[in-house]
């Protein structure tokens, strides 16, 4: 990724993400946050940490797309629809989107990221991985390297994504879950917390669990097989 050029931002919602997104772009990037905006319906109050909070159906005539850029930090709700359709709007209304990238994030040059995308602390990001748009990396991820990540994916944290995957739109991954090397992640996937995924899954399905199981062996046993072949 190429050093971003300084811009002023409109960041969308009043939520804890939103706020978190003040908060990363004051201390970690060029951009200026300078207003928030939300649904017209659901907008509570005139400002939001300390700034303007105006309706989402008329922040182009007071922000307009020429001189702001936008940034749009929504949950995973709907399988990331609901944050599809905000950012599809907001570059219908003729907005660039800010993506961030922490700097505590470990990244490689040629990294590919597209538009709208919040990447967190302590992702680790291997080289000749490409990530699409409107997608959200929670902190303390592993990307391995040569893996595809669509458009509108949500990776919540302590996701181990191995090499050479393909993981296709409006997937969601649950903390600590696992993908197997070259495996597809098809659209719409939901792993579940805890998951291993070790082939191909099926579009919009939920997979969940990976259960342990107790060996006949004491750990202590394990110990002295170890010990006695030099291990």
């Amino acid at each position: 990724m190429h050093e971003q050029q300084s811009k002023k931002i409109v960041v969308f919602g009043e939520s804890q993400l939103a706020s978190l997104a003040h908060f990363y772009f004051k201390h970690d990037s060029p951009h200026e946050v300078v207003a928030f905006t939300v649904d017209g319906d659901y907008r509570t109050g005139e400002t939001f940490e300390d700034l303007p909070l105006v309706d989402f159906e008329n922040v182009h005539n007071l922000y307009p797309p020429s001189e702001f850029a936008m940034f749009l930090p929504i949950s995973f709700k709907r399988m990331n629809y609901l944050r599809r359709e905000k950012f599809e709007k907001a570059k219908e209304m003729g907005y660039s989107c800010i993506s961030y990238v922490s700097s505590k994030a470990t990244t490689w040059p040629g990294l590919d990221i597209g538009e709208n995308c919040f990447i967190f602390e302590d992702n680790t990001i291997q080289p000749f991985t490409k990530i699409g748009d409107n997608c959200i990396l929670w902190s303390g991820n592993h990307i391995g390297h040569h893996t595809q990540i669509g458009n509108h994916v949500f990776i919540t944290s302590h996701v181990v994504i191995s090499g050479a995957c393909t993981i296709k739109d409006h997937t969601f991954f649950g903390v600590n879950a696992t993908v197997r090397d070259e495996t597809i992640i098809a659209e719409g996937t939901l792993v579940a917390m805890g998951a291993n995924i070790i082939k191909d899954t099926e579009a919009h399905g939920i997979y969940m669990g990976a259960k342990a199981t107790k060996h006949d062996k004491k750990s202590i046993d394990l110990d002295s097989l170890s010990h006695k072949s030099g291990g």
